[in-house]
């Protein structure tokens, strides 16, 4: 008998087993929480983008309103442990705080503990800058908020606000 006279074989018993996501010719299954990490990336890149162009003469920067907020939230600390929770030299903070301390919000004190350390603290009117939210951006996001979001919109936007904090001191 030759190859042309030979019966087929049938194939074997094989059950089907489902692709497996990233495999070798495995059809493109997204990873709902990469894609949502990508998606997350991009938004805040576009975000961060209009957020320095709306910025206006005399606001205070990002690293600054940070620094502020920092403080408010967790009280006077030194300068190396707020760059330590905003990751960030030592240096880089201390030329933000410097900043702070031209315009009299921050003040330093003598740490008791140590002589060599100074406590950051904010001083009323640094409270105040805080606490008032007031900048241009601020206002801006404000309202965008209300003209174009929904009530429940902006209280989804007000639930994933601290989860985003703190995806970005865990990163």
């Amino acid at each position: 008998m030759n190859d042309a006279q030979t019966p087929a074989t049938p194939a074997p018993n094989v059950p089907d087993v489902p692709d497996v996501p990233n495999a070798p010719n495995a059809p493109d299954v997204p990873d709902p929480r990469r894609e949502t990490a990508r998606r997350i990336r991009i938004a805040i890149g576009a975000f961060k983008r209009r957020v320095q162009e709306a910025q206006a003469e005399g606001d205070l920067s990002n690293p600054q309103l940070t620094a502020l907020s920092r403080l408010d939230r967790m009280g006077p600390m030194t300068t190396t442990g707020l760059a330590r929770r905003e990751q960030m030299t030592p240096q880089a903070m201390g030329a933000t705080i410097a900043g702070l301390e031209k315009l009299g919000l921050v003040t330093r004190s003598a740490d008791a503990d140590d002589a060599r350390r100074s406590i950051l603290s904010l001083t009323p009117q640094g409270r105040d800058a805080v606490r008032s939210g007031r900048n241009a951006v601020v206002d801006r996001v404000t309202a965008v908020l209300e003209e174009s979001f929904t009530d429940a919109e902006a209280e989804a936007l007000a639930v994933a606000a601290p989860l985003i904090e703190r995806l970005a001191q865990l990163l």
